[in-house]
């Protein structure tokens, strides 16, 4: 029977379409896949744009030959694809997908009866000819990405070992049922005794009760607006505050408000960000704890706001103790060198320890090179009198200075929680940098020494004792950002030994004798690329732990991603274009490839350790950023200090307002380069950079070793559809364990609070989150019911771009059944 018209061999509105669309992918493949060859990178992009090219022509003249040749590409582009990254799904997804999508396309009807396999032949068909060879290739691409979807090459399976007779250090001393300090205890390891949650029970949790706490976002508020708090809970309250610095006192049993504190902070034009991580509590009825005679509020609560002042709350009541500076406030800006409003802050609980308070200082981020001092200071917690003030530009001083008297300008600064060893008498403060972070030239001998240390200072003077650097002539803003922890760790023929575990951006454990500084793990110096920008320098050698969750590769071409080809080829042209020598590469008017970035493997989230286990429950995160400098025209003299608290004039002439996010443009005024700063991200907004971007991990504190590393976290929350795939990804906060073996934690960027197994990492409950949750949870046992309760803050993070909220939600497992 002869066949119908439509089915004749020729060219239809089907072949039409797919020549156009083919021809013009093949194009842009052999324009961008010959700009990528001139940079030194892979030839598939313009080997196959000629592939893209000739079929779409080959279309156009109605010849079946096509198929033969896109079956050749589909193979080639197997081939490829599995030589550069093996069995891994995610990674092979964006190197085949438009390629296997148009290959089916082409098998379907429309396209196939309008192909002539010869003259006088019949059409091609799937079936037979090109048409099968196409119909193969696609069928070996399906069964590789099945095989790729069954394998999961960056799972590392293991178990943690059991208790190995360890506990609680001396600064780690607390009731079990609560959770006094930010980090539980001025031990600061996140740990609970508390063992009534279980991996065999932990599925059964419910919430039990949810607040809001009616502080949210407002007009003027930075775009970097969080809710990063953990909450404490002492006695029979729970205490928190809100990003705006309102504290609350709740019920832990039902989460009704006790009472609230609302200090109306103002919000600066120039503030950076606006977040609260927490508050600290003293109570001078514990033995040794300090108290003067006939003084008010015998349980106290510490704030440090955004607007740079310390308060001292009545724990029963939330009225400021009046016995405390003036009337329950110190301010904190007396001694700074001169005055900008923003440019100081407090998003960190202090320190409270033998009857002091001590809190340094969030800076503003890049802004100048003339900026308020890093001083750290101890204040008496009855009288708010200052004891004693570290300035890390005047170290050896640390008698308080007299009024009239400044601090050092610029130095380092620690914006993020200390810890504390009452019997050694030290305190244990994560530093950070000094101004500005991507361009040093000229910083002082001060700052090359203190900045990205962990400092250890007498707790009664606030005199160095020792400090350990974690980086050198710090180029990447790598701050020491999180609480050090303190364990007791027991080491093969050394016994038992007084330990600090720090975590750090780098993703280096740095393991150390907090006696002495000096590490209990090899942490050698390794040579690190050279060549700074003009008028800069860079450090020979950075420290390398052999404890750590650094990556163990350098970024590469191949390691390039997207949801395409297209835009893997632009982030592809993006790698090639960047300076790029491994970790530490310095920071270039090219542009540089940072990684890990600035948003750190680990950043002020840290780690969880158990202390009998000596083992750590971790969330390493991996992102690229990039840090591109950019010239400025600056007049090199100094800066007018203002005597009288004044605003201070920069070395322009001008007030010195405004200025830098850590996205973006930073003006950097007064140094020679500006700088922009932003995560490697495709055209499209995706990571450029290949997933998992994020994990939990658990790590063997007495080997050194990491156990097992599990892709932690879906995409749900961060794609326009709910797809809930688990790529693993980055998370910004962190966990809390307990006595029962699991671990909690709530900061991926998809809204869920999680908790695994401690032993092996597995997921075992997840609750969903009406917001992001960007904090650490904390746990705590309520005295009315005698159940464990799980407390999470789910409030977002502006500048992550997760969803804001105010909430504040408990889960216990169900009350027993009545008899």
């Amino acid at each position: 029977m002869p066949q119908t018209s439509s089915h004749q061999p020729g060219r239809g509105p089907a072949i039409w379409a797919a020549a156009i669309v083919i021809g013009l992918f093949g194009l842009a493949l052999l324009a961008g896949g010959g700009y990528l060859i001139a940079l030194g990178g892979s030839w598939y992009y313009l080997i196959a744009g000629a592939a893209l090219a000739a079929t779409a022509g080959l279309l156009l003249a109605g010849s079946a030959h096509a198929l033969w040749l896109y079956a050749a590409l589909v193979l080639g582009t197997l081939v490829w694809a599995l030589f550069e990254i093996g069995l891994d799904w995610w990674r092979l997804v964006p190197r085949g997908d438009v390629i296997f999508l148009i290959g089916l396309f082409l098998l379907t009807p429309w396209i196939t009866r309008r192909l002539a396999r010869g003259r006088g032949a019949p059409p091609a068909s799937a079936f037979r000819g090109g048409g099968l060879a196409l119909t193969g290739a696609l069928a070996l691409a399906g069964v590789v990405g099945i095989a790729s979807m069954l394998n999961d090459p960056h799972r590392l399976e293991g178990e943690l070992p059991g208790p190995r007779g360890g506990g609680a250090v001396a600064a780690g001393h607390a009731p079990p049922g609560d959770w006094p300090a930010y980090g539980r205890t001025w031990a600061g390891d996140k740990w609970s005794p508390l063992d009534q949650i279980t991996p065999g029970n932990v599925a059964r949790l419910k919430e039990v009760w949810r607040i809001q706490t009616g502080d949210t976002m407002r007009p003027g508020d930075p775009p970097e607006t969080t809710y990063e708090v953990t909450p404490l809970k002492v006695g029979d309250t729970v205490y928190l505050c809100t990003p705006h610095n309102i504290v609350l006192a709740l019920d832990p049993e039902t989460g009704a408000e006790r009472w609230r504190f609302d200090p109306h902070i103002r919000v600066s034009d120039h503030l950076q960000h606006l977040t609260c991580r927490g508050v600290s509590y003293h109570d001078g009825a514990w033995p040794g704890a300090a108290r003067a005679p006939g003084a008010d509020c015998p349980q106290r609560i510490f704030l440090a706001t955004n607007d740079a002042r310390l308060f001292a709350l009545d724990a029963r009541t939330g009225r400021p103790c009046a016995s405390f500076g003036d009337g329950g406030q110190i301010s904190l800006w007396p001694g700074m060198p001169a005055y900008q409003d923003g440019w100081y802050q407090f998003t960190s609980a202090p320190l409270v320890t033998r009857g002091l308070v001590v809190l340094g200082g969030a800076i503003y981020d890049n802004a100048s090179v003339y900026m308020p001092s890093g001083v750290i200071r101890a204040f008496d917690v009855v009288t708010g009198r200052l004891v004693w003030n570290f300035d890390p530009g005047n170290p050896t001083e640390t008698e308080p200075i007299e009024p009239g008297e400044r601090y050092s300008w610029s130095s380092p600064n620690s914006w993020s929680t200390s810890a504390a060893d009452e019997e050694l008498g030290l305190i244990y403060v994560p530093m950070g940098m000094g101004a500005v972070d991507q361009w040093g030239g000229n910083r002082p001998a001060t700052t090359e020494r203190f900045a990205s240390t962990i400092l250890a200072l007498d707790i009664a003077t606030g005199k160095p004792r020792w400090a350990y650097q974690t980086v050198h002539h710090d180029l990447w803003d790598m701050d020491v950002p999180a609480q050090p922890a303190l364990v007791d760790l027991t080491l093969p023929g050394r016994g038992r030994v007084p330990a600090l575990v720090q975590s750090t951006k780098t993703g280096d454990i740095f393991v150390l004798d907090r006696r002495t500084g000096v590490p209990l793990f090899p942490a050698p110096e390794r040579p690190a690329p050279q060549g700074a920008a003009p008028g800069d320098w860079t450090a020979p050698t950075q420290p390398s732990s052999s404890v750590s969750f650094r990556p163990t590769e350098p970024v590469r071409e191949r390691d390039m991603w997207g949801a395409t080809m297209f835009d893997q080829l632009v982030c592809r042209i993006a790698f090639r274009r960047l300076r790029y020598e491994g970790p530490f590469t310095p920071p270039s008017v090219q542009g540089s490839l940072v990684f890990p970035g600035n948003f750190g493997v680990m950043d002020w989230g840290g780690m969880a350790i158990d202390p009998v286990r000596q083992v750590a429950f971790a969330h390493p995160n991996y992102m690229a950023f990039i840090d591109k400098l950019t010239p400025q025209s600056v007049r090199r003299d100094g800066p007018e200090q203002s005597a009288d608290g004044g605003r201070v004039k920069g070395p322009t002439g001008g007030s010195d307002r405004g200025g830098s996010s850590e996205h973006g443009l930073n003006p950097n005024r007064g140094a020679p380069f500006a700088v922009y700063l932003n995560p490697f991200l495709s055209p499209i907004k995706l990571p450029c950079q290949a997933p998992p971007w994020g994990y939990v991990a658990g790590l063997d504190l007495v080997t050194g070793k990491v156990v097992y590393q599990h892709k932690n976290g879906t995409i749900r929350d961060e794609s326009p559809l709910p797809l809930p795939f688990k790529l693993g990804v980055p998370s910004l906060g962190g966990p809390i364990v307990t006595a029962g073996d699991v671990a909690f934690m709530s900061s991926t960027l998809d809204y869920y609070l999680r908790g695994y197994d401690l032993t092996t990492g597995r997921e075992l409950w997840r609750a969903r989150l009406p917001a992001g949750a960007q904090a650490t949870p904390m746990t705590y046992r309520s005295d009315a019911s005698g159940r464990q309760f799980v407390l999470v803050v789910a409030g977002g993070h502006g500048s992550l771009g997760t969803k804001l909220g105010d909430y504040v939600i408990a889960y216990a497992l169900p009350r027993p059944a009545q008899p």
